[in-house]
């Protein structure tokens, strides 16, 4: 292979690459500006210089200005949808970036990176080049020969690829190069808006290129066709000579091809240092400007001599083998550092000795991090299968436990003592799940605890907060995939319990350290704004107890009520289908979006012109038919049976099979971490989805009882906690007023709007002041009150209008809000809890209003999720204190349930409703109210 190595990068196909790599975990600097397409872009062209280190380097760009492909055909990407803010504020950022690097610039006005990149690729290899072409865009495949490579770069957690002639032609199935384009022809570019020939796949068109050579010589051998595809090849011939053109690259473009002013020399240190400093890559800044990082080789942990003990145990310290091994290793340029790349001592504890010494340690330990490895996701019917301790960077121990519960409990009950001690704090990622395991196994985790799921919640509550994105954001780390040790999800998934002692120590402790890293990641991050920390470890962590006592606690359900609501319902749903299919006239699928658009559309006609979805079929969305059902009976009978179907399948019929073996309860699973505005989530079943506005939805809380005879239901539920907070943030002197007399607020608020006396006010008047009330918490604007309403526009608008009017402290107070939120890009709950609102300056019309609306939600719902959190907090403290059979079970939205023991019936009642209404200090008093009956919808 040739020494001299030049590298074509396509500037725009790595940009969105980047840019959608961190869609879901984006980057912002503090002045708001998304810059992880800038970041993933420079990341991936200093791994290539580092790697590969090309002689000669360019990266192509493509322009604004339309391209010959789109003269030829006017529908050429056409359907793409508009380029993303962020990737428009990129370019400008990625170009500077590539001039930093002293790295030649391409682009040409009418062609596309990849008309530039063909034609130069196509005249360096005579100049004695190898060429490699860097993108993840598959059609570059057409330029492959002996000296042109296309180079896909690394993507999520797989290595880089190298595509020579072999492996293009294998990769498409043909059997030659210049069959890409016809490929291509044949079975069109979604993506580019290429049609090709409709119906025809990757494997057909590979089938039929085998047979015939290209795509004009399928054209000629029509009549060798049969059926369908004789049709379609015949009918969309010029379509698919069309599609091959635009889908061939260019390599005649008209461009100076300067190949010396390609060579690469060495970044400009002065230009690429004030550009992280303005884009703050303070982290990629230090690894290329830093000292000059050298090629790394694989390290390889430290063993102990023969004879010796592991360094926890013995001669010696694991962090010394660890330091050497970090001085004789180099520092890594890697875009990911994975377990093979990190320097690392993970040793499996197998002795009742080497258990004893671990312990030992583990209480000489201000702070340690603990992983529980198990055979399930259901912290209940999970068995234990190990456990994992880490204290230092890059050195972890896994303890494994037997099969055989007696046996695992006496080794879980060795580190009873350890997890018990109130002065260690107990770190780990999702610790609410190791707690409730542990528990089975009779230990309880007491002390501070350190959650770094909840922290990065508090931190970035809109992202996501698993360990492998949390690694790879704050540690550039890829952690080893379960699915490498028991395969993907599924019937065929083995168990942990199967996995060699070896690779579950390495995957086991890795969890351990890499968690522990993240801690240290995490927590000056958190430090730096007080009410962060405080709401972290006063509120967050202090409410992981509480949920898993009330996880543990558990629900019972009366299964044959729900089985004789079951029976009941499938009656109802047969009458609604009867009167269905009669109004339709014929009999379909009720169920099939398809066929129901076809029968209230083209058969009945509800509308002249309905929607349609991406697809082309009938949009028949609730939302839709919402719209519609005063238009005809069947539309009504539909919305009906669905929502009887949903009732039946989600809740009567799915919550007997959620009754866990072990006690006969439900045991739902509450998520801290899900929710941005604070709220609890809870799955499997969701208590917060539960219907409560019709009928036949409260009737499943009918089915939630008392565990036995000796206990009785209570809900106990905070009364319009989102308006009070509301007056108490607006300081609204009506509202506020009207709270601390106990006026009922929604005729209050009516009185005002409509100018009359409260006696004065009617039902329907309540009725609009109700929804203005609650509507105007979200943001609502007056085509949402008409629809709420079901009023004309400007009946809705006038309300609003007379709305403000009456309480201009409320609007004053939305306006305050929006406007702090456009300067500082976050709002606040009362406990300092952030929403962050990046796109509240956004150019985009919808977006912003998006956001100006959950500037006005987050912190009202947001401090709802306070007040109850903190309720909870002081609720169960008191009743583990006073020693009381009663228990906690359920918290859905405003309301707490109980499972009370009878004889403590009046005390928790009253104790109860104290507490929850002294959770937080308003300007106006929080109310609960507080039930009593044999079922949950009795005390509701």
């Amino acid at each position: 292979m040739s020494s001299k190595k030049l590298f074509l990068l396509d500037a725009m196909a790595l940009i969105y690459r980047a840019h959608f790599a961190f869609s879901k975990n984006p980057r912002v600097n503090s002045k708001g500006m998304s810059t992880g397409a800038v970041l993933g872009f420079t990341n991936t062209l200093w791994d290539i210089i580092k790697r590969e280190q090309p002689t000669h380097i360019a990266v192509a760009f493509d322009t604004p200005k339309p391209t010959f492909r789109h003269v030829q055909f006017p529908e050429y990407k056409a359907q793409r949808e508009a380029q993303p803010e962020d990737i428009t504020v990129a370019i400008p950022y990625v170009k500077k970036m590539v001039k930093a690097f002293n790295i030649q610039l391409l682009e040409m006005d009418g062609f596309e990176a990849d008309d530039v990149i063909g034609t130069i690729a196509k005249r360096c290899p005579s100049e004695g080049f190898e060429v490699f072409m860097m993108t993840p865009d598959k059609d570059y495949g057409q330029l492959v020969d002996e000296h042109i490579f296309l180079y896909k770069p690394a993507f999520m957690g797989n290595s880089f690829e190298v595509m020579g002639i072999p492996e293009i032609l294998k990769k498409w199935d043909i059997e030659r190069i210049d069959q890409v384009v016809d490929m291509l022809g044949m079975q069109g570019d979604a993506v580019d808006n290429i049609p090709g020939i409709p119906g025809i796949g990757p494997k057909t068109a590979a089938k039929l290129l085998h047979q015939f050579g290209s795509v004009e010589g399928v054209i000629e051998n029509s009549d060798k066709l049969k059926g369908k595809q004789k049709e379609r090849v015949e009918e969309n011939a010029e379509q698919a000579i069309l599609s091959k053109e635009l889908a061939r690259i260019k390599t005649d473009v008209p461009i100076e091809c300067e190949v010396e002013r390609m060579t690469y020399n060495g970044f400009d240190e002065a230009a690429l240092k004030e550009l992280f400093e303005e884009l703050e890559f303070r982290t990629l800044g230090k690894r290329i400007l830093g000292e000059e990082l050298k090629k790394k080789t694989k390290a390889a942990p430290k063993k102990p001599a023969q004879g010796q003990q592991m360094s926890l145990f013995g001669a010696q310290p694991a962090a010394a083998a660890t330091a050497e091994v970090e001085e004789e290793e180099e520092q890594v340029p890697a875009t990911h550092l994975t377990i093979d790349l990190h320097p690392h001592d993970y040793r499996a504890v197998t002795t009742a000795e080497e258990r004893k010494r671990l312990i030992h340690f583990l209480s000489l330990q201000k702070e340690f991090c603990f992983d529980t490895e198990t055979t399930g996701v259901d912290p209940f019917e999970a068995e234990l299968v190990g456990m994992s301790f880490g204290w230092k960077k890059g050195e972890a121990f896994y303890v494994p436990v037997p099969a055989d519960e007696a046996g695992a409990k006496a080794i879980v009950a060795e580190f009873a003592e350890v997890f018990a001690n109130p002065a260690t704090m107990k770190i780990a990622q999702n610790i609410k799940y190791d707690m409730i395991v542990l528990e089975n196994y009779g230990v309880k985790v007491k002390g501070k605890l350190f959650d770094t799921m909840l922290a990065h919640y508090l931190l970035e509550p809109d992202k996501r907060h698993n360990m492998d994105v949390l690694a790879d954001t704050y540690l550039n780390y890829t952690p080893v995939s379960i699915e490498t040790l028991i395969g993907k999800k599924g019937k065929k998934q083995g168990s942990m319990r199967d996995v060699d002692l070896a690779l579950i120590t390495e995957y086991a402790s890795e969890d351990a350290d890499i968690t522990f890293q993240l801690k240290e990641e995490l927590e000056p991050l958190l430090k730096k704004e007080a009410k962060l920390q405080e709401l972290f470890s006063d509120v967050e962590c202090e409410l992981v107890p509480v949920l898993a006592a009330i996880e543990r606690n558990g629900v019972k359900i009366d299964t044959e009520a729900l089985k004789i609501f079951s029976d009941e319902l499938q009656v109802s749903i047969s009458e609604l289908e009867k009167s269905i299919y009669q109004e339709a006239g014929t009999e379909f699928n009720i169920n099939s979006p398809k066929q129901m658009g076809e029968v209230l559309f083209d058969k009945i006609k509800l509308v002249d012109k309905p929607k349609k979805t991406k697809t082309g079929q009938y949009a028949t969305g609730e939302e839709i038919l919402v719209n519609l059902a005063s238009e005809h009976k069947i539309v009504e009978n539909i919305l009906e049976y669905r929502q009887l179907q949903k009732l039946k399948s989600t809740y009567v019929d799915a919550l007997p099979e959620l009754i866990s073996p072990k006690d006969n309860l439900i045991h739902t699973s509450y998520n801290q971490a899900v929710a941005a505005t604070g709220r609890l989530s809870s799955t499997n079943p969701n208590l917060q989805n539960i219907p409560i506005r019709t009928d036949k939805g409260r009737e499943i809380r009918k089915a939630f009882v008392p565990r036995n005879n000796d206990y009785v239901i209570m809900a106990a539920d905070y009364s319009q906690v989102e308006l009070r907070i509301m007056a108490s943030f607006s300081k609204d002197e009506v509202m506020i007023d009207a709270f601390r007399q106990g006026r009922d607020i929604h005729a209050t608020t009516a009185a005002k709007i409509y100018n009359v006396p409260l006696e004065e006010v009617d039902g329907d008047m309540r009725r609009k002041a109700k929804t203005a009330n609650f509507g105007i918490i979200y943001g609502i604007s007056a085509f949402g009150l008409s629809q709420r309403l079901n009023i004309p526009r400007k009946e809705a608008a006038e309300i609003i209008d007379a709305y403000f009017n009456e309480f201009p402290s409320i609007k004053a107070y939305m306006d305050e809000i929006v406007n702090f939120a456009r300067e500082n890009e976050y709002v606040e709950t009362i406990l300092g809890r952030r929403r962050y609102l990046r796109d509240i300056n956004s150019r985009n019309a919808n977006m912003r209003g998006f956001a100006e609306r959950n500037a006005i939600n987050a912190p009202i719902q947001g401090s709802a999720a306070d007040v109850i959190k903190m309720a909870m907090i002081k609720i169960q403290n008191w009743m583990v204190k006073e020693g009381l059979k009663s228990k906690m079970i359920m918290q859905v939205h405003d309301e707490l349930v109980f499972d009370v023991y009878k004889s403590e019936l009046e005390l928790l009642k009253s104790k109860v409703t104290e507490l929850m209404e002294n959770a937080v200090e308003l300007e106006v008093p929080l109310m609960v109210e507080a039930g009593v009956g044999e079922t949950w919808l009795e005390a509701h």
